[in-house]
């Protein structure tokens, strides 16, 4: 592993264990040239998964754009660092064991909806108001109140 710092190859594992819910291995590491010392995250991946924008592009899926916009959405809420690395774990899996090599964003999208909602109903209308593109205070509106609505329909259903 090449140090961030320095550039030099000469580095050694210091420190191993597991991490964000078991899917991942944490190593601390040391450069042996300068001294620095940085971690590295191991992850299984099934397999790459391309993402299909709304244009048409295709670009690899990137785990750390996922786990960035659920930061930002997530901004100043109480939500543990833990819960989003589990959030975003389980969001890879189900993209993972979906079968697919070409995804929708719009996919990720509402996989990415239905966390927040579960975890946190402020990100979940922030990352909505992003994701769907809210234009004014209506749409605000119009997205709670259609929220609220499901809610109450599910708590009917016992859900």
């Amino acid at each position: 592993m090449r140090c961030p710092f320095c550039g030099s190859d000469n580095t050694s594992v210091k420190d191993s264990r597991a991490a964000e819910d078991d899917t991942a291995v944490r190593r601390r590491r040391v450069c042996e040239s300068c001294g620095a010392r940085f971690t590295t995250f191991e992850r299984v991946q099934l397999r790459e998964i391309i993402v299909v924008k709304r244009d048409g592009k295709r670009s690899l899926f990137d785990r750390e754009k996922l786990q960035r916009s659920i930061l930002i959405a997530l901004r100043k809420r109480p939500v543990d660092r833990d819960r989003i690395d589990q959030m975003v774990s389980g969001i890879v899996r189900k993209l993972e064991s979906g079968g697919e090599t070409e995804v929708p964003s719009s996919e990720v999208g509402e996989l990415v909806m239905e966390a927040l909602k579960r975890v946190d109903p402020v990100g979940y209308v922030r990352y909505a108001s992003v994701y769907r593109d809210f234009k004014d205070p209506s749409d605000f509106a119009q997205f709670i109140e259609k929220a609220a609505l499901e809610d109450e329909d599910d708590d009917a259903d016992g859900k």
